[in-house]
């Protein structure tokens, strides 16, 4: 029995010494974001949108996946107060969801996983606050109020008048000043891999990331000049050049123009108009509450 009791004693001495410590990269209000999290997150977001991970994108997705991490701690934990829950079922169709959209089979999903070395708790994690965040958002607008059909018929107004305006189609991907080393590398990333929207969702700092960095149809005349006066030279599709203005830098991407005189202008529906100040009003409160939650969290960085 003393031999069996010394055997097990040094087994777990050997383990414990072969074990690596859990390296803390942040925490969120107490809840531990590590290390390793991290690192399964840039797998998993290298695996997702095939972005070079080299030198000139390497510190940005570091940076772009922390603050995701962080960001995924709070909408868990402002859902769970809320009383939102996403259970093992939910995240299965999720995952489901997930391998679909992406033309993996499901069989497959396990071994892209581990080929990418992503755990799977950092997808589930990922799918879970996704969900989460979206069904308590859709329930603060239905609290807020939804939209009226005084809000859509005056929406209908104002894009009748608008048709009668020359427009930029236009998106943009905006760093600030403190995270522009390497802006040169990035617009070459840009101008050779046709992702632009991609790009700026996983990189801008503007609210427009959410959306792909697409500011939409812009009147003439309603941008700062410096932007519209770059805009005016460029071609349908070409990428800016990062244009310094107030606390950073612009990238802009010229998708198309409008000019009344030439093009015919086409009347958007009211369903359409209804869609889009529903997102309008949900990215709103997204942002909003977002921004809220990280002011009052208690968020401590480790190096």
């Amino acid at each position: 029995m003393k031999k069996l009791f010394l055997f097990v004693s040094l087994f777990f001495c050997a383990v414990s010494a072969f074990a690596a410590p859990l390296k803390i990269a942040a925490l969120v209000n107490g809840e531990i974001i590590s290390s390793e999290d991290i690192q399964n997150k840039i797998n998993l977001f290298l695996m997702n949108t095939r972005i070079p991970y080299n030198s000139q994108t390497k510190q940005m997705i570091k940076q772009r996946v922390l603050n995701n991490s962080i960001d995924e701690k709070l909408k868990l934990q402002e859902a769970a107060l809320e009383g939102i829950i996403i259970s093992e079922k939910e995240t299965e169709e999720q995952i489901k969801k997930f391998a679909t959209s992406n033309q993996i089979p499901q069989t497959q999903l396990p071994l892209i996983l581990k080929q990418a070395n992503v755990d799977r708790y950092s997808l589930e994690e990922q799918l879970k606050s996704d969900l989460a965040w979206l069904r308590l958002i859709r329930k603060k607008y239905y609290t807020e109020g939804a939209i009226t059909q005084k809000e859509i018929n005056l929406a209908m107004e104002d894009a009748q008048k608008d048709l009668s305006t020359p427009k930029y189609l236009v998106a943009e991907i905006f760093i600030k000043k403190e995270h522009a080393q390497n802006l040169s590398q990035l617009v070459y990333n840009l101008r050779n891999d046709d992702r632009f929207e991609l790009y700026a969702m996983q990189f801008s700092e503007s609210p427009t990331a959410a959306n792909g960095g697409n500011l939409g149809w812009v009147n003439t005349g309603k941008l700062p000049s410096v932007l519209e006066g770059k805009l005016k030279s460029m071609k349908i599709g070409e990428i800016s050049d990062p244009i310094q203005l107030g606390e950073g830098y612009y990238i802009l991407k010229l998708k198309q123009r409008f000019n009344p005189q030439t093009d015919k202008p086409q009347t958007p529906s009211e369903a359409e108009i209804k869609a889009l100040l529903e997102n309008q009003k949900m990215e709103t409160l997204s942002k909003k509450l977002l921004q809220d939650l990280r002011q009052k969290a208690v968020i401590e960085l480790r190096n």
